[in-house]
């Protein structure tokens, strides 16, 4: 094992006492828990790391982060994984890892880790734990706010942990940690350590990749996933994602221990390792100079700075009082060496050119500074708008329509104080516009105050004696030089969308982090435009790589999909309750007792809904509001039926076909005002519903003045049904008269139930006398409570979705999706009435004057009573004429939709499509079933109650 001959004797934040073992490229070393794979290798001396895609030449490690283009490798152990930038990934014990030439491999064996994904929703999400993510993390969780705060490192701070900045007399990252213990004790904050957020997309939706094992090891614990997907919603967003440092073209900019100042300087303090023993630095700016004095701090001789401005600075001043010789004006113009730099030209700049004679510096290592790029991929992405600050040289944030805000380097803020402020002002004004309020500002360390002095972008530098350009490289994984773009504009290309794909620039897995603004500058001094005016390409997600295994992780389960509960979920767990799933939904199923199975406890409910009076939670139902002058056109175009003849104050039922006139979905309409009506659905059709009445709104009626708004989750409701049920809400609501000429079957009323207010529909889904009280999602529970109590001496029974599924079958009301199939329409249901002949259209009324639509053998849906009452026939079995099981293939009549269990019929029965089924009331059909048939008749889908004299009690 190699020694470290590059790793300084303290500092750095490893952990030295953890030694770690790995090999890379056959040879082992030894490096500490807490370095990357690439600092690691700059404490073992090794800067080459592969060669590159095209042409082949020698590559090194060029940056600390993401946004490396060089040092990409494939994992070799414990598991294949191509293509990891090795400054991403995290150093442990067993790790095995080559070098690749821009292309990796997938292993041919299944990967043994497990991958998944989770919803998470927040008030107040942060992107970035550097000082204006913290910043702006920790004042946004002053206020109660539910806050996400998201980094991709192991460690909160950012660029706090390679800098020696101090805060308040401190060293920043202890600061940086102190925040990050009181995000993490916060009761409402989550903090995501290891999480790149990837993707954001429309109504503040972000993805994120949890990296979960990776900096464990083989020794990983099994229960954990590598690597976990967040999906957050986000009620706003603010983006802290920094900035990455930019190289400059030059001839020659491409050997390895070509490095980023920045990168430089935080590979020295945050991991101990010195990438080099004497160095030249190359910038355009001052923050290269920090870069110089850290390292020179470390041991590092630092040869000259190089500086292209032409003005002596303070930095300036400050290096060559370090000792350090300042070339101003000037430029590097080309390096030598062959696996890593030996030496590096200078020479003065005059217009932009090289001037004068130049001159060779012996080094090491060159540290280049070209300036810095906001990180504004997520912002882009978000539908953001740039502009070019010339003062820095780089794409600033503009506007966005999302509610999204950018704070400290992100938004071009280049100085710690600056930083620190404006992240606490970003994080309180997310606050306040969700309406959280924060009596005192968070109180924010102080920096030092650090001298700044104006940028000078540059670009392209030329070669001495006007050398070509065919080593000046822009894009370093694709090979892409500044003689490559110049064919393409000298072709007539002009726009950098155009040259990015004639070239391939930015098109690598770094998508062009730190290639894609020096494109943009090299193609503007190509054609001799303004960089701003040129723009840069398209920034799209994914910011970074994410796997595949990620992206198609396990999907079962509580992962799945978000679990939505309703108000009054924690009720139905203390009533012992069972689940059901119904969409997203969890349903109460049942309300098991002490020694009952599901059938009994599902016939005692049904006993108490129709004998006495019962109680269920129907919040789930999708409740859809329209308003607007034309919402009664609207609805008679959607429905079958009229609903623009609907009287306020009153209740419709209506059918909603698709445009080939079968049922799609089902459900009330109320009517609250001349312009404003509510609609229900189906829980399971609730999102579907709202999509098909956009679609057609935005598509093929966009001249309706109406908007639709989903208001599921602004009501709760619970349907108190029974002929007993009159008692209990009458006691509950004096100032409502509840008898049948007051309050009509189909009718809506709005009152104090248990001195809450409400809304109350005589709406009946049991063909039992039954009210449905609709209140907000807070006031479900207590409203509950009242009714359980006030039913108590009634015997009020909760029941749950089996019980309401039979209850609706005995009536012979169907269940679209399980009682139909997609081939049905209304008259096949036996609900022609609700099909008007009257309107001129509807959806789907064509396609009911076809010839097949109007066939006599059609499915219809009708009863089964089984002759043994004790059989319960098995759902979706099939229906024959035969007694004896015929040779296949055998004819088939029909299939059973729905079989229950009836406590008022004292039997099973069952309903079912059958061909011509309404002309066969009465006939004798089979069910085979196993290896036996099950003799059945059939019957009106109505089998309680035909009359309905039930429902108004």
């Amino acid at each position: 094992m190699t020694p470290q001959a590059f790793r300084l004797p303290e500092g750095g934040r490893v952990s030295r006492d953890e030694p770690v073992g790995f090999v890379f490229d056959g040879v082992r070393y030894q490096g500490y828990r807490g370095d990357t794979l690439a600092s690691a290798l700059l404490a073992n001396g090794v800067h080459m790391t592969g060669t590159s895609i095209k042409l082949g030449r020698p590559r090194g490690i060029f940056s600390a982060g993401v946004e490396e283009p060089n040092a990409v490798v494939q994992i070799e152990a414990p598991f294949p994984e191509p293509m990891l930038p090795a400054t991403t990934v995290e150093l442990f014990d067993g790790l095995v890892a080559s070098g690749l030439p821009g292309q990796g491999r997938l292993s041919a064996d299944p990967d043994p880790a497990r991958y998944d994904a989770v919803h998470a929703h927040c008030d107040v999400l942060v992107v970035g734990a550097g000082p204006a993510g913290l910043a702006a993390a920790a004042a946004a969780a002053r206020s109660g706010a539910r806050v996400v705060l998201a980094d991709d490192q192991p460690e909160l701070g950012g660029s706090l942990l390679g800098t020696r900045e101090v805060l308040d007399g401190c060293p920043a990252a202890e600061w940086a940690a102190e925040v990050g213990r009181a995000l993490e004790a916060a009761p409402e904050v989550r903090v995501l350590r290891r999480t790149t957020v990837f993707g954001y997309y429309d109504d503040n939706h972000l993805v994120a990749v949890e990296r979960r094992t990776n900096h464990l090891g083989p020794l990983a614990p099994a229960h954990l996933s590598r690597e976990r997907v967040w999906r957050i919603r986000a009620r706003r967003v603010v983006l802290a994602t920094g900035a990455h440092e930019r190289s400059l073209a030059f001839a020659d900019n491409d050997r390895p221990a070509v490095m980023l100042a920045g990168s430089a300087r935080a590979y020295v303090n945050r991991y101990g390792a010195v990438p080099g023993r004497r160095a030249v630095v190359f910038t355009t700016n001052d923050s290269a100079y920090a870069a110089a004095l850290d390292l020179a701090a470390a041991g590092v001789e630092i040869a000259a700075v190089a500086d292209t401005r032409p003005e002596r600075g303070e930095w300036a001043r400050r290096a060559e009082q370090a000792g350090i010789e300042v070339l101003t004006g000037h430029a590097v113009v080309g390096t030598e060496g062959e696996r890593r730099i030996a030496s590096v030209t200078v020479a003065p700049l005059d217009g932009g050119s090289p001037s004068g004679a130049p001159r060779e510096v012996a080094a090491d290592l060159l540290l280049v500074s070209g300036g810095w790029n906001p990180v504004v991929h997520l912002f882009s992405q978000a539908g953001g708008r740039l502009w070019y600050d010339a003062e820095l040289g780089s794409f600033v944030p503009d506007s966005c329509r999302q509610a999204v805000d950018v704070a400290g380097s992100a938004r071009g803020v280049f100085h710690l104080s600056g930083c620190l402020a404006d992240g606490a002002a970003a994080g309180r004004r997310a606050t306040e516009a969700e309406g959280f309020a924060v009596e005192e500002p968070l109180a924010l360390p102080r920096a030092a105050e650090e001298p700044r002095s104006p940028a000078l972008p540059v670009f392209v530098v030329p070669g001495p004696d006007g050398a070509g350009s065919a080593t000046h490289f822009v894009d370093l994984q694709r090979d892409v030089t500044v003689a490559d773009l110049a064919r393409a504009t000298g072709a007539g290309m002009s726009s950098v969308e155009h040259l990015k794909r004639y070239t391939t620039a930015g098109t690598a897995n770094d998508q062009g982090k730190t290639s894609g603004v020096l494109t943009s500058g090299a193609i503007a001094h190509l054609l001799g435009v303004d960089v701003g005016a040129l723009g840069t390409t398209t920034y799209r997600a994914p910011y970074a790589p994410v796997s595949f295994a990620a992206l198609a992780g396990r999907d079962r389960g509580v992962l799945h999909d978000p679990v939505r509960v309703t108000a009054l979920h924690d009720r139905h767990v203390a009533l012992g309750a069972l689940f059901e799933n119904v969409g997203q939904w969890k349903r109460p199923w049942y309300y098991p007792r002490e020694g009952e199975d599901m059938a009994a406890a599902v016939l005692r409910e049904c006993r108490a809904a129709r004998e006495g009076v019962a109680l269920m939670d129907a919040s789930t139902l999708g409740k859809i509001e329209v308003r607007g002058p034309d919402s009664g056109i609207f609805l008679d175009l959607l429905y079958t039926n009229m609903m623009s003849t609907l009287k306020v104050g009153m209740i419709r039922y209506g059918v909603m076909c698709r445009a080939d006139g079968m049922v799609f979905d089902d459900g009330t309409v109320i009517r609250l005002a001349q312009d404003r009506f509510l609609m229900t659905t189906t829980t399971g059709n609730a999102a579907a519903v709202l999509d098909w009445m956009e679609e057609w709104l935005q598509t093929e009626w966009p001249h309706l003045r109406v908007h639709c708004t989903s208001v599921t989750e602004q009501w709760a409701t619970v349907a108190l049904v029974g002929p007993r049920s009159r008692e209990v809400l009458g006691s509950l609501a004096p100032e409502l008269a509840v008898d049948n000429d007051a309050f009509p079957f189909m009718a809506w009323r709005d009152t104090a139930v248990a001195g809450i207010g409400a809304r109350v529909c005589r709406i009946s889904f049991s063909g039992e006398l039954a009210y449905e009280i609709n209140v907000l999602p807070w006031d479900a529970p207590a409203l509950w409570d009242a009714l359980l109590g006030a039913g108590g001496r009634l015997g009020i029974t909760p029941y749950g979705t089996e019980t309401m599924h039979v209850l609706r079958a005995e009536k012979g009301y169907p269940i679209i999706g399980q009682d139909t199939d997609g081939t049905v329409t209304p008259q096949d249901l036996g609900m022609g009435w609700a099909v008007s002949k009257k309107k001129p259209d509807f959806i789907g009324k064509r396609s009911h004057s076809r010839p097949d639509t109007a066939r006599p053998d059609r499915k219809h849906l009708v009863g089964l009573l089984p002759d043994d009452p004790a059989v319960l026939l098995p759902e979706g079995a099939h229906l024959i004429d035969s007694e004896v099981l015929p040779a296949p293939p055998v004819p088939m009549l029909g299939h059973v939709t729905s079989s229950y269990r009836s406590a008022a019929l004292g039997r099973t029965f069952a309903l079912a499509l059958v061909r011509g089924g309404r002309d066969r009331i009465g006939e004798r059909l089979y069910a085979p079933v196993g290896d036996h048939v099950v003799p059945v008749t059939v019957a009106s889908p109505v089998l309680h109650d035909p009359e309905g004299t039930r429902r108004d009690g």
